[in-house]
């Protein structure tokens, strides 16, 4: 798995949610949230069904993977929304950006976050914004790097305990 330029993109399926959720985990942040059994926790596959019945093909809100060969070595999701502000632009959100640690350093972050501006752009989006943690400093020069600004300050309430 070492050639990035045979690189694919596809959507995920149901039957991907196991390599997501190690993506997911492959992660300093990661490992601490999520919960890699087999079979693995049914709330996976409830949220999973849940991005589906909000998806449609104009406003996805979907698992976008990067394929290297048969493996699934990264992931982000990506949801269109659409709203009021802006004259009614629509915007793009990125979350759950994740590239394995086998293959960090090979630009597949960078074309995985490229292919979502593509997407973005090719559905109308004219903004796509993320999140990310205030102590990921590599991410945060990751995304500087690729033309992201750091124009606003992101908030979170935690709601409840994870299970």
């Amino acid at each position: 798995m070492s050639d990035s330029t045979n690189l694919t993109f596809r959507y995920a399926t149901r039957e991907d949610l196991p390599a997501i959720v190690a993506l997911l985990a492959d992660d300093e942040k990661g490992k601490t949230r999520e919960e890699l059994a087999d079979p693995l926790p049914d709330a996976y596959y409830q949220a999973f069904d849940a991005m589906e019945s909000q998806s449609t093909d104009a406003l996805p809100n979907k698992y976008l993977l990067a394929i290297l060969g048969d493996d699934i070595v990264g992931c982000l999701q990506l949801t269109l929304i659409a709203g009021l502000s802006r004259r009614g632009q629509l915007r793009a959100q990125i979350e759950g950006v994740r590239v394995s640690s086998k293959v960090r350093g090979q630009k597949i972050g960078e074309k995985l976050i490229t292919e979502s501006i593509s997407i973005s752009k090719s559905l109308g989006a004219v903004l796509i914004q993320f999140t990310t943690d205030k102590t990921r400093k590599d991410a945060h020069r990751f995304y500087e790097r690729l033309g992201f600004v750091a124009s606003h300050e992101g908030m979170k309430m935690a709601l409840g305990q994870m299970p």
